[in-house]
């Protein structure tokens, strides 16, 4: 009778209206009505009736059904939204300089059916041909979707051949390629493709040339056998058009040699219009600190959570604003890694009727949840636990599929001497837990049992690593809140009721509990974590916490963690997304180096000791300068 829970899932999946996907046992009050209507009921016993919100724009929708002209490319779209808009486009001059765009020239209309012409033949020629396409019979335009109201969408590509007849539109290499995972000898190229095809890598690291053995639209390739701190060149070969970067392995394990990495979050949507609200993200920030990132030679840049505005009910919306921030950055990821966290904003679920608002991680997790969607978007180690699945809380332990995965979202690497753990403190996240604790999820700021018991283990290791000299946590909401999130991240206002709620019950320990709990782990179970790499709240500041810092509430009855040694921590949620100024919290007093100016930190490892530097990538002026170790 082992299957027998099995058998039962299968026949109440069978008995359900079409279409509608078997509820997760984590959840509490949710059902289906005969409609098949998701209802369930809020804290305050109220019925609450459940639904995707439909999206304003998707990734599909912006991106065009291509046909070849006499005289140029025709564009059709079917997003009814960027009917009678713009689109602006111009050459990309791949293999001429080290960081290739668009260059916008010309504009043509998307008339009231979502038809655009584009007569590449009449405007980019001549005096206007700066990569030579008439010469090669082929090139790559670079476009920008924009609202009849002037609202930024999308910014594509398409590559294109002519002859002496007409156009015709060409496979093209939609977003990449990225170096990502990269260690002393690998490194993974990845990149997507505006339709399945072969394609080709070739390195100087070997005297072959990689080929794909199917046609494919996502491309991922695991370059193995390097040499550490070795710089190698790639192309990636897509139709005819070859694309010319380079990337550098890290050191060995354990190496002295210095180097610096660059840190950032919070990018969603800024206020001003234009680049700052690319639809979603504030493309114009993250320009420029991909820029200033490579300008001062960071070996990787570490970009933990909000990289775009989320709070979405459709995984293909999720999808477009991720891939507007993933565009911002692209010229940059060519040559250095961006390894990317999750933060609340990554936020994909359902939504009360009438409301914008997420009460729910979306399901089913494999194609709806805010983490299965993250993980389809970026490459990152997969080395993290594998969910919440069979900790003590789970409603079925001995079956998989109550919780979402950790994969991608939560997760470890090493470079030279120092580590960086990613956690995801919005994993399961139901933004609107206290108004819904009978269908439950998990609390923002919360880190779960399980990845807990996977972050003990890791800094266990790592502390046993004579290699490792540096460990770095890094976690989208901060311990110790210091302007615009008091209200929640690991404080709630100094109140430890709140907490995740699983299958209608609240779990044992409160957020300020586990607080201490990670605090513990850091400070005194590991000698090597410098401190925590935090965002969450729109502003730079650092804080050296001290056993003697105040970071209780003044009716705290429970027992308080001594530290046993200083922990640092580093806020900077100041990649574009709106500020927040600093608030009144008990440990205010060692707070310092508080601004809301746009900032990107480095960190400037070399060997045992440790410098930041935080410049401000729209003035390149220097906001901080401090010794770390």
């Amino acid at each position: 009778m082992k299957n027998l829970p099995f058998l039962l899932a299968l026949l109440l999946a069978a008995a359900l209206p079409a279409q509608q996907p078997p509820i997760p046992a984590a959840y509490g009050s949710l059902h289906y009505d005969k409609d098949g209507t998701l209802r369930g009921r809020g804290t305050d016993g109220k019925k609450i009736v459940l639904r995707r919100k439909s999206a304003h724009f998707t990734l599909a929708g912006v991106t065009p059904r291509v046909s070849g002209a006499k005289d140029g490319l025709r564009l059709v779209f079917s997003d009814k939204n960027l009917r009678n808009g713009k689109i602006t486009y111009g050459l990309i001059p791949y293999g001429q300089h080290t960081f290739p765009t668009a260059v916008l020239r010309f504009a043509a209309d998307i008339d009231a059916k979502g038809n655009a012409l584009l007569p590449i033949r009449t405007d980019l020629k001549e005096g206007y041909d700066h990569t030579g396409w008439q010469k090669a019979g082929f090139g790559v335009i670079g476009y920008r979707l924009t609202t009849a109201k002037g609202t930024m969408v999308h910014e594509g590509k398409q590559a294109f051949a002519a002859t002496s007849t007409g156009f015709e539109p060409r496979p093209t290499v939609l977003r990449g390629p990225f170096v990502s995972n990269q260690t002393s000898n690998s490194a993974v190229i990845w990149y997507e493709t505006s339709e399945p095809v072969l394609t080709c890598i070739k390195t100087d690291a070997a005297p072959d040339t990689f080929f794909s053995r199917s046609p494919l639209t996502r491309h991922e390739v695991n370059l193995t056998g390097l040499m550490p701190d070795t710089e190698y060149r790639y192309t990636v070969s897509c139709a005819g058009v070859g694309l010319p970067f380079r990337f550098r392995t890290a050191p060995a394990s354990g190496s002295q040699a210095p180097f610096s990495f660059a840190y950032a979050s919070d990018s969603r949507s800024g206020y001003g219009g234009g680049e700052r609200n690319l639809y979603g993200a504030n493309a114009q920030i993250m320009q420029r600190i991909g820029a200033l990132a490579c300008k001062e030679n960071a070996a990787f840049v570490q970009f933990t959570g909000d990289l775009a505005d989320g709070y979405v009910g459709h995984p293909d919306e999720l999808r477009l604003q991720l891939t507007n921030w993933i565009h911002a950055v692209e010229p940059y990821w060519h040559y250095l890694p961006f390894n990317v966290g999750m933060g609340n904003h990554e936020s994909l679920g359902w939504s009360p009727a009438g409301s914008g608002s997420i009460v729910a991680d979306g399901f089913p997790y494999e194609t709806h949840s805010a983490e299965a969607l993250f993980a389809e978007m970026f490459v990152n180690p997969q080395n993290g636990p594998h969910s919440e699945d069979g900790s003590r809380y789970d409603p079925d332990p001995y079956r998989r599929g109550d919780f979402p995965t950790y994969s991608e979202n939560v997760f470890a690497y090493t470079y030279a001497n120092t580590a960086m753990v990613v956690l995801n403190s919005d994993y399961w996240y139901a933004p609107t837990l206290k108004k819904t604790r009978p269908i439950g999820g998990n609390l923002h700021g919360y880190i779960m049992d399980e990845q807990l018991r996977w972050l003990k283990n890791t800094l266990a290791q790592l502390e046993a690593d004579s290699a490792i000299d540096h460990i770095f946590v890094t976690v989208h909401t901060p311990p110790f809140p210091n302007g615009g999130h008091r209200g929640d991240c690991m404080w709630y206002n100094g109140d430890n009721e709140h907490r995740p709620w699983i299958a209608g019950k609240p779990v044992e320990k409160g957020i300020i509990e586990r607080r201490d709990e990670l605090l513990d782990l850091c400070a005194n179970r590991s000698s090597k974590v410098v401190g925590f790499l935090c965002g969450d709240e729109h502003n730079y500041n650092r804080m050296l916490l001290e056993d003697n810092t105040p970071r209780y509430p003044d009716n705290w009855d429970k027992p308080r963690v001594a530290l046993q040694r200083p922990l640092w921590q580093f806020i900077n949620g100041a990649a574009g997304a709106p500020f927040y100024a600093q608030q009144k919290l008990p440990w205010s007093a060692a707070v310092e180096g508080f601004t809301v100016q746009n900032a990107l930190c480095f960190f400037d490892v070399s060997g045992k000791k440790i410098r930041l530097r935080v410049l401000n990538p729209d003035t390149l002026e220097e906001i901080d300068r401090v010794e770390v170790r």
